[in-house]
């Protein structure tokens, strides 16, 4: 039986993160007209870090997989369930005692933000350029990530938006 690890918890680096057994996200991408796009919410302005746009995720329960934690938030914060998503790689972030796990999928299905279910953690979502997230103010955890995420999706011979001759 899961139950809530919701709280606050420190890493070996010192920083504090919410989940005390570590966090997931999913970070949605499909490819649009002018390369990849990502799906993010809008953080609450409440919420540590409102304001910025990020991955749905939060705290995972006590033994937990990060892809289900990170589904089950996806079903929390934007209303989509599994069957809305195809997974794919997974990118951990481990700090030392914490990790948060981003778990990437693709939309089995057209996704647009004005038909998700957005519940009180999120004041937006929308589909945004990968290569114009600098425009936006990222979750810092994302921000950290972005570079290591962008390989996943676009490979490594994709870097800073370039696409390889064909």
């Amino acid at each position: 039986m899961l139950f809530s690890t919701d709280g606050w918890t420190s890493c070996a680096l010192g920083h504090q993160h919410w989940g005390r057994a570590g966090a997931a996200g999913l970070f949605l991408h499909r490819d649009g007209a002018a390369g990849p796009e990502v799906l993010l919410q809008q953080r609450a302005l409440w919420s540590h870090h409102g304001g910025t746009w990020g991955t749905p995720g939060g705290a995972l329960h006590a033994g937990e997989e990060p892809h289900v934690g990170a589904l089950r938030e996806v079903r929390e914060e934007l209303g989509l369930g599994p069957e809305d998503v195809v997974l794919g790689d997974r990118s951990v972030d481990d700090h030392g005692g914490w990790a948060y796990t981003t778990v990437l999928a693709r939309p089995a299905r057209p996704i647009e933000p004005g038909d998700l279910r957005l519940d009180g953690e999120s004041d937006g979502a929308a589909w945004l350029p990968l290569d114009g997230l600098h425009a936006v103010p990222l979750h810092p955890g994302l921000a950290a990530s972005l570079e290591r995420l962008r390989v996943l999706i676009e490979g490594p011979a994709t870097r800073r938006g370039r696409r390889p001759h064909a």
